[in-house]
């Protein structure tokens, strides 16, 4: 039997499981069991505030168009006002999208992104997929059906959560970077173990799935390939500088699939992650302990602390992921295929010594000073004030410190000194939280 047809029936299963049972879904908190359907996220009744959504009421209120034009629909337009830029370009070929009818090898999906938001166009398709990070709900999700006298958005919930809100994202709606095991035509095998692509997985089982171009020395990565038989080929999956002799690339914006662009995309879903599950966190503590004072009860010395310490673990869960903690080493040097790299420095903020968060290393590590560039982006100004406050007075304390602890041995005493430089100049509150 054709496998591409096994795995959109087990999509259609999957999915059609997961919204008729998402009602229910839970997921375990350091004070009980959270569901997003129920106070103080409500997910489906909450009204988003997002990259997209102004978008779209901009839209509406005529004071933007979207452009269309051939081959690509809306897409650059799109890209445009989302200010995602072209160079993100990333190309899966697995069939993990709903929209596994039209994706395979020859037409991998393209995906762009910038600090919040991530559009997925594929070849041929009218329906274009948005993301975005959203203070309230996490992770929002749209689609944008793309006609020549419009582009109609949609948020769409369950039809998206079914993936987006699993295991993979610790059970609350996130993003994720999916590493499988492909068949010839992008269908997956399902016996396969898969993982999730971030800034700590091995180099060795990333991007399964996904074209990957650019340099990488001696390190070897699952792009590239699909299965013979019972195995991934890797024979011609390294050092990929274009794809156009992999398929024919006429109608995506570049023929490449970054490295360092894929780099950053795996980094930045696991830490947007962490933000969502410590805030959700956050929410649902403060949520109870201002419902059982509005009931009469009196909350006990012991029980403050107790919350002040459960505030304290879930801050420290960020600052670990914003530190790159636990970042797979590189053992080779990285070189980039584009112009991602220089579009996503320039973007600053710059101190006055011209140093940057933003700025790569990519012969060790990912980036040269090991503290996210996402403390700069809504998601992190939108967490929960005690939560942010904790977050940064932990990472003043790591920063300045005269010793690292153990989990913070990967910052010498000068890279300490340099990143608490740059983020007094460069990040608001961090010094007077």
């Amino acid at each position: 039997m054709n496998h591409s047809r096994i795995y959109c029936i087990l999509v259609v299963v999957l999915a059609v499981g997961w919204s008729l049972s998402f009602s229910a879904l839970s997921v375990v908190s350091a004070q009980g069991l959270m569901d997003i359907e129920e106070p103080p996220f409500s997910y489906s009744d909450t009204v988003e505030d997002n990259r997209v959504s102004r978008l779209l009421e901009k839209i509406q209120a005529k004071e933007l168009r979207l452009d269309f034009g051939k081959p690509r629909g809306h897409l650059e337009s799109l890209l445009k006002a989302l200010e995602i830029p072209v160079s993100s370009q990333t190309l899966v070929f697995s069939k993990t999208s709903m929209q596994v009818q039209h994706i395979s090898r020859s037409n991998p999906r393209a995906i762009y992104f910038n600090d919040d938001t991530y559009v997925g166009w594929v070849r041929g398709s009218s329906l274009v997929e948005v993301s975005t990070a959203d203070s309230k709900l996490g992770a929002a999700f749209y689609t944008v059906d793309m006609k020549p006298w419009r582009a109609k958005f949609v948020r769409s919930d369950y039809d998206c959560l079914g993936c987006h809100a699993t295991s993979m994202t610790g059970g609350l709606p996130g993003h994720v970077i999916r590493s499988v095991s492909p068949f010839h035509d992008g269908g997956i095998n399902a016996q396969f173990p898969s993982y999730v692509t971030s800034d700590s997985s091995p180099f060795a089982q990333r991007w399964g799935g996904w074209y990957v171009t650019g340099g990488h020395g001696s390190m070897q990565h699952m792009g590239n390939a699909f299965l013979r038989g019972n195995t991934l080929d890797l024979r011609r999956s390294g050092n990929v500088t274009d794809l156009e002799d992999r398929f024919d690339t006429t109608g995506y914006l570049l023929p490449t699939s970054d490295i360092a662009a894929l780099m950053v995309l795996g980094h930045q879903t696991g830490v947007h992650n962490v933000f969502v599950k410590a805030d959700f966190t956050v929410r649902k503590l403060e949520y109870d302990r201002a419902l059982r004072q509005s009931e009469g009860q009196n909350v006990s010395e012991a029980e403050e602390a107790e919350h002040s310490m459960q505030i304290a673990q879930a801050a420290t869960q960020v600052v670990s992921a914003i530190l790159f903690c636990n970042e797979e080493p590189l053992t080779s040097p990285i070189k980039s295929s584009g112009e991602f790299v220089r579009e996503f420095e320039a973007r600053g903020p710059i101190d006055s010594k011209g140093r940057s968060l933003r700025q790569f290393d990519l012969q060790n590590r990912l980036f040269k000073y090991p503290c996210s560039f996402l403390v700069y982006t809504e998601a992190f100004d939108a967490l929960q004030p005690t939560l942010r406050t904790e977050i940064l007075t932990q990472l003043r304390s790591i920063l300045t410190g005269d010793a690292a602890a153990e989990e913070y041995s990967h910052l010498d005493a000068t890279t300490r000194a340099e990143m608490h430089e740059v983020l007094m100049e460069t990040l608001t509150g961090y010094f007077s939280d």
